[in-house]
């Protein structure tokens, strides 16, 4: 009766220990689902600030994409009226008298006009 009485025993302890074991698990499954609920919500928060800011981001592009491109149509400008000036005073030293270089500054002046005429969308 003694074996029985330690068997009954070792099998309430037993029974004890499972059921104290199931509850600690049973607590922390439920503090981890709330810590994961949470994360959750903060990250779907940062998810819709970010896409806020990206938004964001694009408009403000989109307003400077035709500066930029005004400054690098002003750029090309800019050399090719370098480029024609020194064309033109090349042309103007390696020659002397008036009717060469009017004939230049009427060249640089036509070459200036197609290329105005060029870079319109019409193309008049």
């Amino acid at each position: 009766m003694t074996a029985g009485m330690v068997a009954a025993i070792a099998f309430l302890i037993l029974v004890l220990f499972i059921g104290w074991f199931l509850v600690s698990v049973s607590s922390a499954v439920n503090l981890i689902k709330t810590d994961i609920d949470i994360l959750s919500h903060e990250a779907n928060e940062l998810m819709a600030n970010a896409n806020v800011l990206l938004t964001d981001v694009n408009q403000k592009v989109a307003t400077l994409d035709p500066a930029v491109q005004a400054i690098s149509d002003l750029g090309t400008s800019l050399s090719d009226l370098n480029s024609a000036t020194r064309h033109l005073t090349e042309r103007a030293s390696a020659g002397s008298g008036r009717v060469k270089k009017g004939v230049a500054a009427f060249a640089f002046l036509r070459s200036i006009r197609r290329r105005n005429k060029a870079k319109q969308p019409n193309g008049k």
